[in-house]
């Protein structure tokens, strides 16, 4: 990592520690912006990624898509191109040395119109990108990212700067490495768009019986063709993926005193508590009452 970018990061972790004051995710005055801040070293969260871009600027993150891993630091970036549930940790920090980081978020008609402003095409591919990379650092997209933080000590110019400047972070990771993969998710033709048509279905509708007939349908592919881009994107199955979303939803009404085990289960479409506390032993590791106890 070169002196310059070494600074600028520096800079960056500085105005983020300013504004997450306390350990948390914290909402900014920039539409979409959000800074982090953790004290320690955490277990396994388990959570939804919303399309987004992620930054480490002090410490370490491990995240968990299914069984495959990904870590990054201060040095790389994470881009979750549709929404994904996936387990994450903090996996460097301390109270003197405090994890920090930030999180844009982004929707398909950015990353659209970006696309076509900047001349990018997208081919068509046998097999859809995963939804979820992690790339190098590099000055440009450090320099915008910047620039964007620093908005935060200047609130009268957010309106006017902030898109300008989260349209330059945009086309800065459309010119990256992974660039065309996270435009595919934004293409109007292409199978990655169906997959992310029929990924916006689902967390509509997770409480509820889906087939995959239907899903197939609406992504205009056939049942085995529509299995096979799923997975290459979310790296599970249609059927998995919705029982992720309803045990993580479970668990987060738990959590929150919202309501009990049963209530929990139907909530989230389980018909049968007994069948809901079975599969939420095996994601959790402990049934639901004793993992919230926990």
């Amino acid at each position: 990592m070169t002196e310059r970018l070494i600074r600028e990061r520096r800079e960056i972790a500085e105005r983020v520690a300013l504004h997450a004051a306390t350990d948390g995710v914290h909402e900014t005055a920039v539409p979409s912006l959000f800074v982090i801040r953790d004290a320690q070293a955490s277990a396994p969260r388990y959570g939804m990624y919303k399309p987004s871009l992620c930054l480490v600027v002090q410490g370490a993150k491990e995240v968990w898509l299914e069984r495959e891993r990904y870590v990054y630091g201060p040095e790389d970036y994470l881009v979750a191109s549709v929404h994904l549930p996936v387990t994450a940790r903090v996996a460097e920090a301390s109270p003197d040395m405090p994890y920090l980081g930030l999180r844009m978020e982004f929707s398909p008609d950015q990353i659209l119109e970006v696309a076509r402003e900047s001349g990018l095409r997208t081919k068509p591919k046998e097999t859809s990108g995963r939804g979820l990379f992690v790339s190098r650092m590099d000055q440009p997209l450090l320099d915008a990212v910047g620039r964007l933080v620093r908005l935060l000590d200047a609130p009268r110019d957010i309106p006017v700067l902030a898109p300008l400047i989260t349209k330059e972070i945009v086309y800065r990771v459309l010119q990256g490495r992974y660039g065309e993969q996270l435009a595919q998710m934004a293409a109007e033709d292409g199978s990655a768009r169906q997959i992310r048509i029929a990924v916006e279905y689902i967390l509509r509708h997770y409480d509820q019986p889906i087939r995959v007939e239907e899903l197939a349908e609406l992504a205009n592919m056939s049942v085995s063709s529509f299995h096979r881009h799923f997975k290459s994107v979310t790296n599970m199955s249609p059927g998995r993926y919705q029982k992720r979303i309803r045990l993580q939803e479970a668990r987060r009404l738990l959590l929150s005193g919202d309501a009990n085990a049963s209530d929990a289960a139907f909530r989230v479409g389980y018909a049968s508590p007994s069948q809901f506390s079975r599969e939420y032993a095996r994601m959790f590791g402990h049934p639901p009452t004793r993992d919230i106890r926990r």
